[in-house]
């Protein structure tokens, strides 16, 4: 799933993977951060408002993922079933 990124990010419900943010980057220097200072706000609170989906979108993927993992393992069961009770 598509859930953030470092643009305008949307919710995907088939693309399988979450894309992390990439946090506003902060000058060192307080001039800079003066003259700057809509911009960084902007950034700022880009990244707070989207980095919730972020985390909802790996909450998806981990439930997406434990569900396959556990039909792997009923696949390999009913494999290993097979082999044991087919003849030699």
């Amino acid at each position: 799933m598509l859930c953030a990124g470092t643009s305008a990010p949307q919710a995907q419900s088939d693309a399988g993977f979450c894309l992390p943010l990439t946090p506003p980057l902060l000058p060192s220097d307080a001039r800079l951060m003066r003259e700057f200072a809509d911009l960084l706000r902007d950034e700022f609170e880009h990244y707070l408002s989207e980095v919730t989906g972020y985390f909802r979108c790996l909450d998806d993927e981990r439930a997406r993922a434990w569900r396959e993992a556990a039909e792997v393992t009923a696949q390999y069961g009913a494999f290993l079933e097979t082999l044991r009770a087919a003849p030699p």
